[in-house]
């Protein structure tokens, strides 16, 4: 069992769940709560728009993205046995669970997750947004197959997943929203909103997951070399690939920064992303230009871990401003 959870990335897991359920409940239903509407039932009446997307249908969109993230896990280590055996001296597949076992839980996940989706997507009203599962399944397998080895296609196919599973959320929350404000207030109101804050943790997790990739991909220099995979590092040199990243952690300082001063300018928001998210960003920096070891640089991409968690966590520092109206 230790090993079948170490496959799936059991912990990985538990963060994808958690971003979901926090862009529903402490982004979307707050932004919501700010809204109101005349309803044609009560034209007397102001009333605050609320989440419309049932929450066991919410709990379905949840369970496919698991179940796609962990067939993504599962196949990405049985293409990397080789290569994981030099970078980090051990393997899963192949030695804690069987190659026969990996890919039969490999296409278990996909079948539930693609499933699902097309059901979410089918009681969404929209059936042909089970594509866009059946799309990911198929990225995530050539990702570990093929892409992976390939000059930038690979980090970018990852941190576009990434940024993918809170905008599912705002995705799937859409219809049902418009559905029933279309057919029962005065005036229709304008939800876009929505997709702009959800959108914001969407372009952070991209970048964050971008920077990761590359540091993971310096870590792992000596394997890919080995097997001839064209890496950034690989490519323009390990030192080319610390300048990118570290260009990368300014520009994403930069829009936070940007975002705060020209869109949201309340203290709590200052506070937390300089300290929880810009402070660990600089440290990394720091790694990146003094560091020489691979213990040094899997620290920074444990740090970059930390990062994305905070800046999922600022969620619950969303819905204390949107509540409390600091902004």
């Amino acid at each position: 069992m230790k090993e079948f959870l170490t496959l799936i990335r059991w912990k990985n897991l538990l963060i994808v769940t958690i971003t979901m359920v926090l862009m529903r409940y402490f982004v979307i239903a707050p932004l919501l709560s700010q809204m109101s509407v005349i309803l044609v039932s009560e034209p007397d009446t102001a009333a605050q728009m609320m989440l419309r997307l049932p929450w066991y249908e919410f709990i379905m969109l949840v369970f496919a993205t698991v179940c796609l993230t962990a067939a993504g896990y599962v196949i990405n280590d049985y293409f990397d046995i080789k290569t994981d055996l030099i970078n980090r001296g051990k393997v899963i597949v192949g030695a804690g669970v069987s190659r026969r076992k990996a890919m039969m839980w490999h296409s278990i996940f996909n079948i539930a997750g693609v499933a699902a989706g097309f059901y979410i997507s089918w009681k969404a009203g929209y059936f042909w947004l089970g594509i866009l599962f059946l799309i990911v399944s198929g990225l995530l397998y050539f990702y570990s197959a093929s892409y992976k080895r390939q000059f930038l296609i690979g980090n970018i196919i990852v941190a576009l997943l990434t940024a993918m599973v809170p905008m599912l959320v705002v995705i799937f929350e859409w219809p049902p929203l418009y559905r029933y404000y279309t057919a029962n207030a005065v005036t229709p109101p304008q939800i876009g909103i929505i997709f702009y804050w959800v959108g914001g943790f969407a372009i952070f997790a991209f970048l964050i997951t971008l920077v990761r990739e590359i540091i993971k991909d310096i870590e792992d220099f000596e394997g890919d070399v080995a097997y001839g995979r064209n890496t950034v590092p690989v490519v323009t040199g390990i030192m080319t690939a610390r300048i990118i990243s570290i260009f990368l952690i300014l520009v994403t300082a930069g829009l936070l920064y940007g975002v705060w001063y020209f869109f949201l300018n309340d203290k709590i928001t200052l506070i937390y992303i300089s300290l929880a998210i810009v402070l660990p960003l600089l440290f990394v920096v720091y790694q990146l230009i003094i560091g020489t070891t691979k213990k040094q640089l899997h620290y920074s991409s444990r740090i970059i871990k930390f990062v994305m968690i905070a800046g999922v966590l600022y969620s619950v520092v969303v819905k204390v401003i949107l509540d409390q109206n600091l902004v």
